[in-house]
């Protein structure tokens, strides 16, 4: 996956994690609704982030 990719992805998610809580979930009366969703992202962020910096490396000094 292309790093441009990754980052429009992320920036999605991003939204979504504000998104989905208020306006799928706002029914739901117990936390863990939201919870799982917040941890399920959060796993895929951390996959999206090491996808879209994988390219990168140090200075050789």
């Amino acid at each position: 996956m292309s790093r441009k990719t990754s980052l429009w992805l992320i920036g999605l998610i991003i939204v979504a994690l504000y998104a989905v809580p208020y306006l799928l979930l706002h029914d739901v009366a117990t936390w863990y609704g939201s919870f799982l969703f917040w941890i399920g992202a959060a796993v895929v962020l951390i996959l999206l982030n090491i996808t879209a910096t994988a390219g990168f490396k140090g200075d050789d000094q």
